[in-house]
């Protein structure tokens, strides 16, 4: 996007405790290509499913563009599920790429996140009739700067995926 519309505010977020994000249309434009490409690289194509276990963050609107550019569908998992729902869930997702975060703000303090998924992964591992059916990858939005449980080969960082070389 070029000209005067691409320097305009497109999208504001306010978090806790007081933090201010603000992405303008060229920005999130090209964060969207960026996160498009790195699905892609992990081998997005039209018509799969992504999941998106985020919480109300920056992130999650990039990734609904992202998954738009590749004509990938979304799949909403909020973070308020519990573990069992979550299992539930991702077992019916038939997704092969994830996208959450370490953890968030609630009310004043961190939760925990990407533990939450942690612990459904296992449990969906545990049922699961067929091992295509859970994410192979699994983008991690670094939000609150927590320790987190790392699958190797799994687990990525969503800035490192979509770092530009």
């Amino acid at each position: 996007m070029q000209g005067p519309e691409a320097s305009q505010i497109a999208l504001t977020w306010n978090g806790e405790p007081g933090r201010v994000e603000e992405l303008t249309h060229g920005a999130l434009l090209q964060q969207a290509e960026r996160a498009a490409t790195a699905l892609a690289r992990f081998g997005v194509r039209a018509g799969d499913r992504v999941a998106v276990h985020l919480p109300l963050v920056p992130e999650s609107v990039i990734a609904t563009l992202a998954c738009g550019r590749l004509d990938a569908i979304r799949t909403t998992l909020p973070v308020s599920l519990t573990v069992p729902e979550l299992a539930a869930r991702l077992g019916e997702s038939r997704t092969g790429v994830l996208i959450t975060a370490d953890a968030a703000f609630w009310d004043g303090s961190v939760r925990p996140v990407k533990p939450v998924l942690d612990h459904a992964l296992a449990r969906s591992t545990a049922t699961a009739t067929g091992a295509g059916h859970l994410p192979h990858t699994v983008l991690v939005v670094n939000r609150c700067s927590r320790p987190v449980s790392w699958k190797p080969g799994r687990d990525k960082w969503w800035h490192e995926a979509l770092a530009t070389d």
